[in-house]
C-alpha cells in the first residue's frame, strides 16, 4: 500500500480570488435607500390615516429626507459604476427576475414622487423660507402645479407605501441574489434589510419631531421594529449553522470571525439591543435622551449595511 501526502495553502487567509468590486458607495447608497423607503412608508400611511396633524414630522417635516438621500444614493451608485455613462440602459428593458431591474424600475418611480411629497407640503411647512424666497410669487406656475400635486397626493401615498416596501426589501434581494456568495445566499435579508430601514426610518422621525405624543408613538413603533431585527438576525444565523460547510465557514466572519467586534459589538449591542432598552425606559416614564437611541439605531443599520458589502464579497464556494 503507497501512502500519499498531499498538501495544500488553502488555509492561507485570501490564497482563494474573493470578490472586491463593490465598496463603500453601495453600503452608502443601500442604507439611504432603505432610510429613504423607511421614512416614505410611514408618511404614506399616516396620511392615509388622516393622521398628518398629529403626526406633522412623520408627514411633513422627515419627508424632506428621501429626496435627498435618494439622490444621494444614486450619485454613490452611478461613481461606484464601471461605465455610468450607460446607466441607461437599464431602462431599455425590464427582466422580472432581474432584483437590479426592479431596484432601478422603482428608484425611477419612487425618487419623483419622493419630490412631489415633499413639494406638497413646502409653503404649509416651511413658510419662513418661502417667505424669502418668495419662489411662488416669482414663479406663477408653481401655484398650479402645486395644487395638483395637493389634490393627488392621496394617490401618490396609495403608491408610496407598496414602492416603498419593495425599495426596502430590493435592498436586501439586490445581496441575496448573488448565490456565488455564501453570506448574501439567504432569503432573510429581504425582510431583514426592510425592517433595518423601517427602524431607521423611525429612528428618524423621533429626532426631527417636537412633539412628545409622536416621540412616544415612534419610539413603540421603533422598539417592535428592533425586537423583529433581532429575530430576522438571529434566523439568519441559525440558517447558517444549519447549512453546509461553506455557509458555515461564512458565518464564521461574523461569528468568531474579523467582522464579530463591528457586527455584534456595533450592531447588535450599540445599534439595537441598547437602543431597544433606551426606548422601553423611557416608555416606562422615566426620561432618556430620545436623540440618544435614535442616533444608535441610524449608526448600526449604516454600520450593518457595510459589515454585509465587505464580508458577503470574502465568501466563496469551494465544494
Amino acid at each position: 500500500m503507497q501512502e500519499e501526502l498531499f498538501t495544500s495553502g488553502r488555509h492561507i487567509p485570501n490564497i482563494d480570488p474573493s470578490l472586491q468590486i463593490w465598496h463603500w458607495p453601495i453600503a452608502l447608497y443601500l442604507f439611504l435607500g432603505g432610510l429613504a423607503a423607511g421614512i416614505l412608508f410611514f408618511a404614506a400611511l399616516f396620511y392615509i390615516l388622516g393622521k398628518e396633524k398629529e403626526y406633522p414630522s412623520a408627514v411633513k417635516i422627515a419627508t424632506t429626507i428621501p429626496p435627498i438621500a435618494l439622490s444621494l444614493g444614486l450619485l454613490a451608485l452611478v461613481y461606484d459604476l464601471t461605465h455610468p455613462l450607460y446607466t441607461w440602459q437599464l431602462y431599455t428593458t425590464f427582466r422580472i427576475e432581474s432584483p437590479m431591474s426592479w431596484g432601478a424600475w422603482v428608484l425611477l418611480i419612487v425618487t419623483p414622487l419622493s419630490f412631489l411629497w415633499t413639494f406638497s407640503f413646502y409653503r404649509e411647512s416651511f413658510s419662513n423660507i418661502e417667505s424669502k424666497l418668495n419662489l411662488f410669487k416669482r414663479l406663477k406656475f408653481l401655484n398650479t402645479f402645486e395644487k395638483f400635486v395637493i389634490t393627488n397626493r392621496k394617490y401618490i401615498a396609495y403608491a408610496l407605501i407598496p414602492l416603498s416596501i419593495i425599495l426596502g426589501v430590493y435592498t436586501g434581494i439586490l445581496l441575496s441574489a448573488f448565490n456565488a456568495r455564501p453570506l448574501w445566499n439567504n432569503a432573510i435579508l429581504g425582510p431583514l434589510f426592510l425592517t433595518s430601514g423601517l427602524s431607521t426610518g423611525a429612528a428618524t422621525i423621533i429626532l426631527l419631531s417636537k412633539s412628545i405624543k409622536e416621540r412616544h408613538l415612534f419610539g413603540k413603533i421603533d422598539l417592535g421594529l428592533i425586537i423583529i431585527e433581532l429575530a430576522l438576525i438571529i434566523h439568519m444565523i441559525m440558517g447558517y449553522y444549519a447549512g453546509s460547510q461553506v455557509q458555515l465557514e461564512a458565518m464564521e466572519l461574523l461569528v468568531g470571525g474579523e467582522f464579530t467586534l463591528m457586527f455584534f459589538g456595533f450592531v447588535v449591542l450599540l445599534g439595537l439591543l441598547v437602543p431597544a432598552l433606551l426606548e422601553l425606559i423611557e416608555l416606562t416614564g422615566y426620561k432618556v435622551p430620545v436623540i440618544v437611541p435614535a442616533i444608535m439605531v441610524i449608526i448600526g443599520g449604516l454600520i450593518f449595511r457595510f459589515i454585509m458589502i465587505e464580508a458577503g464579497q470574502l465568501t466563496r464556494y469551494l465544494y
